[in-house]
């Protein structure tokens, strides 16, 4: 009787053992299928993550298709995704506004918040002009600054699951060769635009960094920041512009309001000059979940495409 109490009271123990592992796993946000929870705010890191993470990973994108990182306001809902995250990975570099400060609040040793720009050397950032911010936040469009960005995202999730790294590491590698393709494509097809031609105008000033890696001159009716009001002399100045160098086509952006391009458009017209849309760029979102528009890759060569189609 006595070594079957002791049979017993052994069971209890470990079953509490086993609990207390599974109570502290589910703690650290993993859960049953022992997967990190990655939370992102724009997709364009949500895309990183998944490409980096692979298995490992669950991600949830706070920002979805057409939403203007700008303007956002983080939700009840969105807050709940962040404490339940193991590490949340954004922009920084106030792109996010005022969700900033939120994620630098959260930020914890058990549940880190990552500025994916932390990753680049901020000398090489551009000025953040009418933004009231030190730098351009748009560091993605020059495709070397987002293979910097993955190089942090993988050197994070090493940190929090190390058990895994060769599997991070392995991903990275495959990811980053995708995206040096990338980055020579975008060169090369710029290029094919004739040098007069190579002008790309836009709602607002995002595609700077495009600008400065590719060679292309960028102008925009708005500033850095959706959030910047434009007024008539900004579109008179850009029509006159646009007339004076005989410019064809402009673009309207999948996240901006057409209006404002729209005005420079009338605009034009009544000075006799006529000018297209382009095609619509993809800008601060991604395209919907699912077509190739809806991964970084797809977005930036979608954007290439439509530029080149429209000012060749």
């Amino acid at each position: 009787m006595k070594s079957l109490q002791i049979m017993i009271m052994l069971l209890v123990i470990s079953l509490a053992v086993a609990a207390c592992g599974k109570n502290e796993q589910i703690k650290q946000g993993q859960g049953e299928d022992n997967k990190i929870k990655v939370t992102t705010t724009i997709g364009m890191i949500a895309d990183i993550a998944h490409n980096v993470g692979g298995e490992h990973v669950e991600v949830t994108g706070l920002m979805k298709p057409g939403v203007d990182p700008h303007l956002y306001k983080a939700s009840q809902g969105d807050i709940k995704k962040l404490e339940h995250a193991d590490i949340i990975f954004y922009n920084g570099i106030h792109l996010e506004g005022k969700m900033v400060n939120i994620l630098e609040k959260m930020n914890e040793p058990d549940r880190p918040t990552v500025a994916v720009s932390d990753g680049i050397d901020h000398a090489t950032l551009r000025s953040g002009g009418d933004m009231g911010t030190e730098f351009d936040p748009h560091i993605w469009f020059n495709v070397q600054n987002w293979i910097k960005a993955t190089k942090k995202v993988q050197s994070e999730l090493i940190k929090l699951d190390p058990t895994n790294r060769t599997g991070y590491e392995r991903n990275a590698e495959a990811y980053i060769a995708k995206l040096t393709e990338l980055d020579e494509y975008v060169r090369t097809q710029i290029q094919t635009i004739p040098k007069q031609s190579r002008v790309l105008v836009t709602a607002h000033d995002a595609f700077g960094y495009f600008g400065d890696a590719y060679d292309i001159e960028v102008r925009g009716l708005q500033g850095m920041s959706t959030a910047s009001e434009y007024g008539s002399k900004d579109v008179m100045v850009l029509r006159d512009y646009l007339v004076e160098h005989k410019i064809k086509a402009v673009f309207v952006e999948s996240s901006v309001p057409k209006k404002a391009i729209e005005a420079v458009i009338s605009g034009a017209k009544e000075k006799g000059h006529t000018i297209v849309i382009g095609g619509e760029l993809f800008s601060d979102a991604m395209g919907a979940t699912g077509t190739p528009e809806g991964t970084y890759i797809g977005m930036v060569k979608h954007n290439v495409d439509t530029i080149v189609n429209a000012l060749k």
